[in-house]
Order: C-alpha cells, then structure tokens, then sequence
C-alpha cells in the first residue's frame, strides 16, 4: 500500500465477522468464521473463492440482509451490527447492494422508471418532472438510452438488465456498494463491459465497493485489494498488484493458475485442486483447506492458522509459509 492510500480514512472495517446457520440435526454450518478486512474510501476490494465459501454470505450480512452471527461491522464510525432495525433503516441509502442475477433481480411487472423510481421514493423525490428528469439522467449514467425508461424488463439483454440493476443502486447516491458476481451470469464480453463500467463510475463518483467475485481473472483490472476467502475463512488479502505478482498461500496460487490469461507470454502452473470444497456443517480440522492442498502436512491438522502479516500488506493464513511457526 503506497503512503497515500494509507493516508485515505477507513469506510468500513469488519472485524471477526462470523455468520452461523442450524443445519440438519442440530448442527451448525459455519458459513462465515472470524473474517477481517478494512476498506478505505473510494477503493475497491474484491472478494475471491469458489461457490460455497461464503463470500456471498459475508457481503450480505455485512449489509444485515442477513443477520451476522457475530463480530463487527464499522461503517464510518458506527458499528452496524449494534443498530436496531430501525436505525438500520436509515443508514439503508448509503449501503446498496448489485445483485447477481440481472434476470431475477428486477421486477418483471414495472417498467424501468418504475424500478429505478422505487429507489428514488426512498430519497424522497417528488414525482413529475423532476423524478422523470432524475431516472433519464441515470440510465444515461449506465451507458442506456433515457427512452428506456417506459419499457419492461424482458425487453432488454442480460448486461442492459445489469446497467438497469446499477442504476436502481445509485439512485440514492450511496457511498458503499456490495457488488455480488454482477457480472457472472453474462457473456465474456459484456462481462468486460459492465466491469468497464463499474470502473469508470468508481472512479467518477468515488464510490467505495466491496466486488464479489469466484475468479481472481475477473477482480484483477477492478480491484486494488483482494481478500481470497474459502469454506468460511480468508486465506490471502493484500494489494492487488501484490497478490497477482507474488500469491504466497498455496489456494491462491491454485486459483490464479486456473484462472484464463489473455497475455500469451504470461505462464503460469497449473496446480489442480484435489477433490471438492467440504460442507460447512463438518469443515476439516486445523486448516480448512488442507484436504485439498498439495502442500499440506500433518501439522495442518492441528492448527488454525491465523491470518498474518507477511509483508507489502499481504495477510496470509498458513503455517507452512511467511513466519507462520509449525
């Protein structure tokens, strides 16, 4: 991290954030264990893993769509998870979320000024002219045209829904945006658009931005932190560039070497995982990616490691890299 971002304030802190569910026969899934990460203002964090290591979970418990089992959520100096519903409520503007499925997340019986109008009654806009006004200028914001605004959903393609879907989220101007895999269920390239987007209006808005995503390829032009998380617990975060350069812990490095290259004189080994990700409900002992690391020893067994400090703000949670004692 240079001088400066250190110098740029924290927005959100989450600290030992755990999220349990009852699972069958009394036991509990363990979906989210002791994550912690900070996110400074008008950055952009990417968080990465496969499907069931409760990424989605975190980013939606730390905006309490569902409630955290524990830990904390600091958002510009108020602990969120502290709030009653009601006072929750209020901070609801500033905290937005883009959801994943443009195909589901949009109301198939309003028409687009309708859906973005939703958000815009919560800001308090009149409607006539001025709301009108309002819902064309961020549909414009998106890259679509204002005469959209009188069609249906199913009248669009999947990245228009999206752009809708953004637009709907910036609506009441938040300062914080949880963006769920809002790009994993379109085509590569409307993929590489909708990301462009999201790049540019960060930048032009100053948006802060917590990126959910389940490849490390997809984060790598968008983000400038990534936290790598699996079966509930992070692995790796640091810088981007950092992360991308010199992965220390053996899951990232298996993530990255199966993630597509466009650079032909970019190599990288592949380093296949072994088997599938374990149920939440009955995690490993120890380490709980040592059932599929090719690195993995007795000793991880035994140990949880804690997420350290290793250098040029990278954290990593492995016993057997980076000063971690065996």
């Amino acid at each position: 991290m240079s001088a400066i971002q250190a110098e740029v304030p924290v927005l959100l802190s989450v600290q030992g954030l755990r999220k349990h569910f009852s699972g069958r026969a009394g036991k509990v899934v363990r979906a989210v264990e002791d994550v912690s990460f900070d996110i400074r203002k008008g950055t952009t964090v990417g968080l990465v893993g496969e499907s069931g290591s409760g990424k989605t979970t975190a980013g939606r418990s730390i905006l309490r769509l569902a409630e955290p089992s524990g830990g904390k959520a600091i958002f510009d100096g108020v602990d969120l998870f502290a709030l009653s519903d009601k006072e929750m409520n209020r901070y609801r503007q500033r905290l937005q979320i883009i959801f994943q499925d443009p195909y589901s997340s949009l109301n198939p019986r309003l028409r687009v000024d309708s859906i973005i109008g939703e958000a815009l009654d919560a800001r308090g806009y009149p409607r006539g002219r001025q709301r009108r006004d309002r819902v064309a200028e961020l549909l414009d914001l998106v890259g679509l045209s204002p005469d959209y605004a009188r069609r249906f959903p199913h009248e669009f393609s999947g990245g228009q829904r999206q752009r809708i879907g953004i637009a709907r989220a910036l609506a009441v101007e938040p300062d914080f945006i949880v963006a769920d895999e809002p790009v994993s269920a379109l085509d590569v390239s409307v993929q590489a658009q909708v990301l462009n987007l999201l790049g540019e209006l960060q930048q032009r808005l100053g948006l802060t931005m917590l990126f959910i995503a389940h490849d490390l390829s997809v984060v790598e032009y968008l983000c400038d932190e990534v936290i790598v998380m699996y079966l509930g617990r992070i692995m790796e975060r640091g810088p981007s560039r950092q992360i991308y350069a010199a992965p220390r812990h053996p899951y990232t490095r298996t993530l990255l070497a199966t993630s597509p290259v466009p650079d032909p004189t970019r190599r990288r080994v592949h380093a296949p995982l072994r088997g599938d990700i374990p149920s939440p409900i009955n995690p490993p002992s120890g380490c709980v990616f040592r059932t599929r690391c090719p690195e993995a020893i007795s000793r991880c067994a035994e140990i949880v490691p804690p997420v350290v400090h290793v250098g040029r703000g990278q954290h990593v949670a492995c016993i057997l890299h980076d000063g971690v004692s065996a």
